[in-house]
């Protein structure tokens, strides 16, 4: 099984109830239901305060390589990365577990 983790980060100036962060939050949250290659699917705010710290972030699961792939080239996942790429800067982390 592959991990795979998002961190986001807001860019400058932008704060979560714009409505450009709210889309793409919308359009994130469903996609561990839609997209079957999906294992595991978490995503949220993050509460902490620290300046290191990222802004939200998401937390899955596939089963392999080639499932991973089949997430990231989904349209519905392409699709939320394009809204987030307006607001957002974002570093990723894949690992097998």
């Amino acid at each position: 099984m592959i991990r795979h983790l998002v961190l986001f980060k807001l860019n400058e100036g932008v704060q979560r109830d714009d409505p450009r962060v709210v889309a793409g939050v919308e359009a994130f949250r469903p996609l561990g239901d839609l997209i079957e290659d999906l294992r595991s699917w978490e995503l949220g705010w993050n509460i902490s305060d620290r300046p290191i710290a990222y802004d939200f972030a998401i937390n899955s699961s596939a089963d392999d390589a080639d499932a991973l792939k089949r997430y990231v080239e989904h349209p519905a996942h392409q699709a939320g990365v394009a809204l987030w790429r307006e607001f957002a800067t974002w570093v990723i982390a894949d690992y097998e577990v």
